[in-house]
């Protein structure tokens, strides 16, 4: 029988796996809980009533923050010339064009979003087998591909992120960091669940948002009420 250490039955002494918790409690337990020696991530997990497999079931979006998620997110602008200044100036850490792509088709793929511009998604387009994969494909649905790549960048910086339902129907997102108030911690999760509210679709029957848990990087998921979110 596998033996439990002293720091998991500290842990477990702490909340009960069984038991669903507020959003309030559930911020200040995965705090308690987490005995990582670095400053870890906090995520969400909430499971949809959808069927991804569907394209009018399908959620997908983004949302800013309140108080960003703590990481600093490298971002790599491929714009024309005469945006790049701009880009620069809002604080975008790469910026270029064909330099940039020849880089990605050589593997190269060291950034957190990408954002470029209507008029170069010719050239990007051919990059999607690398980067569709990772995540990294700018999509006008998520705000990263936009003649305003300088807005792009400062709202990105500033805790924008975009999610989307897995085949699983779950999204899964960092809400912050462990070094975070619990109160900062709660308005970045309940600011996600409530656009994922509002962008139930009308083809979704039957109960929509099912589970919540919240954990941080190695701990226990710790379930959330669903009643005490979306009331």
């Amino acid at each position: 029988m596998k033996r439990i250490s002293k720091k998991r039955k500290d842990v477990l002494s702490k909340f009960d796996l069984t038991k669903s918790y507020t959003l309030v409690d559930a911020c200040d337990l995965v705090k308690a809980i987490t005995t990582s020696k670095f400053d870890a991530s906090v995520d969400i997990c909430v499971r949809l009533g959808v069927d991804p497999r569907k394209a009018n079931q399908m959620v997908r979006g983004t949302v800013a923050l309140p108080h960003g998620t703590g990481k600093d997110i490298r971002v790599l602008v491929l714009c024309t010339p005469d945006k790049e200044a701009d880009a620069i100036a809002a604080g975008a850490d790469f910026v270029g064009l064909d330099d940039y792509i020849e880089k990605i088709k050589g593997g190269w793929t060291d950034v957190d979003v990408i954002i470029t511009m209507p008029s170069v998604m010719g050239k990007v387009g051919a990059l999607g087998r690398i980067l569709g994969p990772r995540g990294l494909m700018p999509n006008p649905k998520t705000g990263t591909v936009t003649l305003d790549v300088a807005k792009a960048v400062v709202e990105v910086k500033a805790g924008k992120i975009d999610f989307k339902v897995d085949k699983y129907g779950i999204i899964h997102s960092s809400v912050g960091k462990v070094s975070f108030e619990k109160e900062k911690l709660r308005e970045n999760a309940n600011e996600l669940i409530l656009t994922l509210i509002k962008l139930k679709p009308s083809a979704a029957k039957g109960t929509y948002i099912k589970s919540i848990y919240l954990s941080s990087t190695m701990s226990a998921g710790i379930q959330i009420d669903t009643k005490s979110v979306t009331a």
